[in-house]
Order: structure tokens, then sequence, then C-alpha cells
């Protein structure tokens, strides 16, 4: 029996395959099972139309049997078995598969569907194969053949004795190394995992003999062995079940089974289209963010099955990363897949999924605003942020998918509300959405800055994340009103200007502001009367696009390059403070000093920003009790 030679491309292609197209090599297990499974297929289309054969799905499985002592792995499968010429052109030829021309010239019945497409799957067997044989009997074949090969060297085809139809593949596991455990894949526990994980909604029952223990019958403390024939696959995944027949508990049994998280999600998002591109979806809105949530670590991604079989557990493209919380699952049958099933391409079947996902997301999460508040509020208090970060990143590109799901605390609600129902309400000499930003609702509460502002009965927005403010100015506006800062320099409200002061006040105004200003050189941009202030006597103010917040969330960030927003000193001068300062600037110039000095940081203090000094400020502070 003479060995014949793969073609030199194929046997590039072999040594190639084998070491870097697959990422894991557990992988073999899901590309045999699944050609198992396509050769099941075939003598069922092969049935609707040959009035000789007939199909029962119950007479068709597949099998996996380890042998620890012999090193060898068997994936038997009751298919349509291969003939001489079909072991030689299907296995002979590497990318050469009988399933893609099988499917070319078969018409699909009964949502049934060739997984294969490609014939490189059956060489991921040499991963973890030193010597691999197929023995295969075809339907209406008298004779069996045995196909052997130990790699690229070449193979050996001869006759055989076998009784049934179907194929026998037999792997002769390799020998540990020092870099590789090969004994885990004749483990009974290891390949039931692999099956569960890759091959789990393969529609023919997938059996195995799985050894265990039981009490000897009559005795209560005597154990014996056994061993029992189970099917380890579930077959029927939920998303190909009639939404009808699922309740509430079976999609959270499915999310606790796939461990997609170990809350309970707050919604189930079931999918199921039929039209340009087929597809069945399972996707959840967690209620808990996963503890690596916001970090680096954490890989978004949806799981992404080819007609049941597991292809990427974390398909990334299927998600943006505003909606990066969302988990869950998409099967489609018309995927392109390259050379091998972990291989996708970036396709249009594939952005067209992906498209529709994302418009699915959103609408159910505006149902659930709309319909379930306590729900969404819950959802929003772990993954608001996301959203926000969503509107801000990608220089604001999806700011209008996401504008309308934001919240932020209401000064007037003294709970979360929408943009649209503050713009709802707003009243009619209102020119601007106002907001301020903060540590904390309990801080931004006591902000001087804001008096004026709730004085007029307009309502306030808080923003206490690092990353409101930021996704604020990308928004830039929302139904046409732009967003006001309440520290900013111009609030744009009528009645801010006071009455006028005389021409003697004004100037004496501008000579102990600018005293004050020469002070504080290089601090702050200008010493004004706050137009703002009512019982407090100072507060900062800002002008230009960085406020105070900004400010600091950026100066904690690693690459801090020191920006500083353009910081306003405003005195109120109906405040006996101001009194003193008038005073001061007569008498003793050496205490306006000092007043100035005070004033500046305590208005630093007020804003949570550090003070340059804290000794000289403590000194500064015994100076005025003495």
């Amino acid at each position: 029996m003479s060995k014949k030679q793969f073609k030199a491309e194929s046997k590039r292609l072999l040594e190639m395959m084998i070491n870097s197209i697959y990422t894991h090599r557990e992988v073999f297990l899901r590309e045999l099972i699944s050609n198992a499974s396509d050769a099941i297929d075939k003598i069922y289309y092969k049935a609707l139309t040959d009035d000789t054969l007939s199909f029962d799905k119950d007479s068709y499985f597949i099998k996996v049997i380890p042998d620890k002592e012999n090193r060898t792995l068997k994936i038997i499968d009751t298919g349509i078995g291969m003939t001489k010429e079909e072991l030689e052109t299907n296995l002979g030829t590497i990318a050469k598969s009988g399933s893609l021309a099988f499917k070319k010239e078969t018409e699909l019945k009964d949502g049934y569907d060739i997984i294969g497409q490609f014939g490189v799957g059956f060489y991921a067997a040499f991963m973890v194969a030193d010597v691999v044989t197929v023995i295969s009997k075809a339907v209406g074949s008298d004779e069996a053949y045995k196909w052997e090969s130990t790699g690229a060297e070449g193979y050996t085809i001869e006759t055989v004795e076998k009784d049934s139809v179907g194929t026998e593949i037999i792997l002769k596991v390799k020998e540990n190394t020092e870099d590789e455990n090969y004994d885990e894949f004749l483990e009974e526990y290891r390949l039931k995992s692999i099956i569960k994980k890759y091959s789990d909604f393969i529609r023919y029952p997938i059996k195995m003999d799985v050894k265990g223990k039981r009490p000897v019958e009559g005795s209560d403390n005597e154990f014996e062995d056994y061993v029992e024939e189970q099917v380890i696959n579930s077959m029927v995944p939920i998303w190909k079940k009639n939404k009808s027949e699922l309740s509430d508990d079976d999609y959270s049994n499915f999310y606790a089974e796939k461990r997609y998280g170990f809350d309970k999600p707050i919604k189930h998002i079931h999918v199921s289209v039929d039209g340009t591109i087929r597809y069945n979806a399972i996707l959840y809105i967690p209620e808990k963010t996963p503890f690596d949530f916001y970090s680096k670590e954490f890989e978004k991604g949806l799981e992404l099955y080819s007609n049941g079989v597991l292809i990427m557990e974390k398909c990334s493209d299927l998600l943006p990363d505003h909606f990066s919380f969302v988990k869950g699952m998409v099967d489609s049958e018309d995927l392109s897949l390259n050379i091998s099933r972990e291989m996708l391409q970036h396709d249009r079947q594939l952005k067209l999924i992906s498209k529709n996902i994302n418009k699915k997301i959103k609408s159910e999460l505006q149902s659930l605003l709309k319909n379930e508040r306590e729900k969404y509020e819950e959802f929003y208090k772990s993954f608001g942020r996301q959203l926000k970060y969503g509107v801000y990143s990608e220089f604001g590109a999806n700011k209008e998918v996401l504008q309308d799901l934001i919240m932020f605390y209401s000064s007037k609600e003294k709970k979360l509300v929408t943009l649209d129902e503050y713009v709802s309400r707003m009243p009619e000499d209102q020119k601007y959405i106002y907001y301020a930003s903060g540590e904390s609702i309990e801080r931004i509460d006591k902000l001087p800055q804001a008096e004026f502002v709730s004085e007029k009965g307009y309502e306030i927005l808080y923003f206490t994340e690092d990353i409101d403010e930021f996704a604020i100015k990308m928004l830039m506006t929302y139904k046409e009103k732009e967003f006001k800062s309440i520290s900013s320099g111009d609030l744009g409200i009528e009645g801010e200007e006071n009455k006028s002061d005389s021409e003697s006040e004004e100037k004496e105004y501008k000579e102990i502001f600018d005293y004050m200003k020469n002070i504080l050189e290089g601090k702050v941009k200008d010493v004004r009367v706050s137009k703002r202030l009512k019982s407090h006597p100072v507060c900062l103010a800002t002008e230009g696009d960085i406020s105070i917040e900004m400010e600091k969330i950026l100066a904690a960030m690693p690459d801090n390059q020191n920006i500083k927003a353009d910081k306003v000193l405003e005195i109120n001068k109906n405040h006996e403070v101001f009194q003193s300062l008038k005073e001061a600037f007569e008498n003793d110039k050496e205490k306006l000093d000092l007043y100035t000095k005070l004033l500046y940081n305590q208005a630093l203090l007020i804003e949570g920003l550090p003070i340059q000094d804290p000794v000289e400020f403590t000194n500064d502070i015994c100076k005025i009790m003495v």
C-alpha cells in the first residue's frame, strides 16, 4: 500500500493551519463534531429524494469514546459516510469540502442547513494527534475504506471491513511535552466541558460513556462503579424555540447556565430575524456591574454561533462600546467563515446584524425607561456612566443615539431626570439648560453659585461623575437649548444686572478689584462684583471651555498637562465682608492683602480645589484672630 502525497500548496496550508490558524487546541473536537453533524444532515437530505431511504432522527447520533490506555480518541457518526473517491477528494486536498458543493446542489428543507463549508476543520485533529485514521462506509456502498495520515508527509487509503454506514475518526493522541498537556483530551470531564462549550446545540445527540458511583443495593455505606451512556449536549437551543413556549425563568436559567453573570438580568431580548440575513439572538441587560467592567481587563462581546456551533466566545464587533454591558448570543447560518470557524470575515452580514442589534437594544432601553422607570434607574446606576462615555467618545458620533437615554440628578425633582423631562418643563424665559458640577449632590447643594439660578426658579442638573461635563460639552445642545454651567461668567438671565452703580462707586470698585487682582496675579484672570451671590461673600466663576471640575479631572490623569480653568474671583458687594475690604483698601493695604488671600483660599475650598500653601492659610486665619 503506497503513501499518497498532499499537493504542495495543501502541505504548506496544513503546516500553517496546525501551528497558527486555531487559537485553542480544544477546538479540534468542535470541528470533528461539526463535520459529523454535517454527515448526518447529508443523509437526511438524501432521504428526502430517495424513496429507498428512510430518516428516523432518533437513529442518528455522534459518539465520543476516549481510551486512556491506548491513548486514542474516537468520534463516531451514523451519517452518510464517504466513498473511496470522496475520501480522496475531501481529505486528500486541504480546504476542499463536500459540504459546500452539497449545499449548493441541495434545496434547503425544514430549516436544516449544512454547517461546514470548508475542509480545513478536519485537519485541526493534527494539533493533538500523531496519527489520524478515518474509517468510513458510504450509504449504498458494500465496501468501507480507511484513510490514515501522520500529517504533512501524506496519507494512505485501503479497503477495510465495517458493518454500518457512517464514519469513525480515530486520533492517536500525542504524548505530553513540557509545554503541552495532551492527556486532558482523554479525560472524561474535559471532553464533556468542551462539548458543552462549543457543541451543546448540535441538533443530534452527542453521546459518551460516563463513569459514576452508586450505592450497592441493600447496603448503606458500600458503593460500586458503573458506566452509563449519556447524551452530553442539549441539542435544542433556547433561541430556536418559539417565544410563546418560554417563560421568564427559562431566560433567567439560560443566563445563569451560560455564566453571563451572577446577578439576575433586568431585561431579556429575544430576536428572530428571517429576512435579508437570518439570525436569532438572546440579549440580556444585567442588573449589576461586573467587577472588572470599568477596567482594561473587561472584554465586551456576544457569543457568536453558526448554526448552533460556537464560533467566538466574545465577538466584540457586534456591540459598540456604549452598549458593552449587554450580554448574550447571536446565531446565524448566513455568516461567511474564512478558512476555519474561528476566523470571521468582517463582511456585510456581520455589520448588518450589529446594526440591527444596536437598534433593538436602544429601543428596549427606551421602553424600559418609559414603562418600567424603577428598573431603568436601577440599570442606570450601574451603567449610566457607560452611556455618557458613549456620548463623549468618537467625537460625539453616537450622541444622537444616546442623548435620550442619559439622566442627571435634578435640583427640583430631587431624583434622576432625562434631558427631555428637563426641557419640557423649562419656563418660557429660560434660555439655557443649567448644570452644576461637583463631587457629590450634597456638595453641589451648598455651592454659592446656585443661589441666583435657584431664586429665578430654574432647575439645575447635578453633574457628579467625571465624564458628565465632558459628555455635555460634546453634546453641546439638546432640542436647540444650550447647556450653561452655573459657574459660567455670563448666565444669560434677564435681571442678572443689578441697578447701575454710580460712576464713583464703579471707580471705587475698580480700584479695589484691580488691587486684589494684582495680589492674586497668575491665580485668577479677574476680580469683580458678583451678580449671582446672595448670602455668600465669595465664589469662583470661570471663563472659557475648561471648567473647574474639568481642571480637577484633567489634573488627576497620568498625562497631566497642567491645564487650568480661567478663574474669576467674584465678591458679593452686599455682604459685610465687602465693607471690610473697602475699609482696608482706604486704611490698611496690608490687611487687604490678608483678606484677599483668605477669600481666594475660601473660594478654592468651596470648589474642592487644593490650597497651595495650607500652613500660610492657617497662619493668615490666626492673624485675623489676634
